[in-house]
């Protein structure tokens, strides 16, 4: 007989992206380098926008809704990764603005269990010909609405 693992808790809201770990992401003390984290969190980012379409290819002007930029990012580190591994990221919007938005997201366990580090990110919408704030396209607000929290 084969024990199952138990399923993963269900997220009232946003979405969780899982993540890999490898060994080259562990520092000289076995732990993962705190400049790891952004980076998986970016990752998890650009996998959940590339399922609705959106991604840079190369093109700055018909990337659209992915030429963005970040104003702000705040991470608290809670619990050491002490392992390489399957990981989660669990992302949400706590602000969704007419040029930008607000996220928030948790490192965590695959099965969302444990945080290990959390976290918010400002983007602002450019306008690839003047960096300026342009507005999000509808298409774009219609599924980051999907993510909002439901207290934001």
């Amino acid at each position: 007989m084969t024990a199952e693992a138990p399923p993963a808790p269900a997220l009232s809201y946003g979405r969780r992206i899982p993540v890999t770990v490898h060994f080259d992401d562990l520092d000289a003390l076995g732990l993962l380098h705190n400049a790891r984290y952004p980076l998986l969190v970016e990752r998890a980012w650009a996998e959940l926008w590339q399922a609705h379409g959106i991604a840079f290819d190369g093109d700055w002007v018909a990337a659209g809704d992915a030429c963005n930029a970040v104003k702000e990012l705040r991470l608290t580190y809670e619990a050491p990764v002490t392992r390489p591994g399957p990981y989660a990221v669990h992302l949400w919007l706590d602000r969704l603005g007419t040029t930008g938005l607000t996220y928030g997201f948790r490192f965590c366990s695959a099965d969302g269990a444990v945080t290990y580090a959390r976290g918010s990110r400002v983007l602002v919408r450019l306008d690839a010909t003047t960096l300026r704030p342009a507005p999000w396209s509808e298409g774009f607000r219609g599924a980051a609405r999907e993510l909002l929290r439901p207290d934001a």
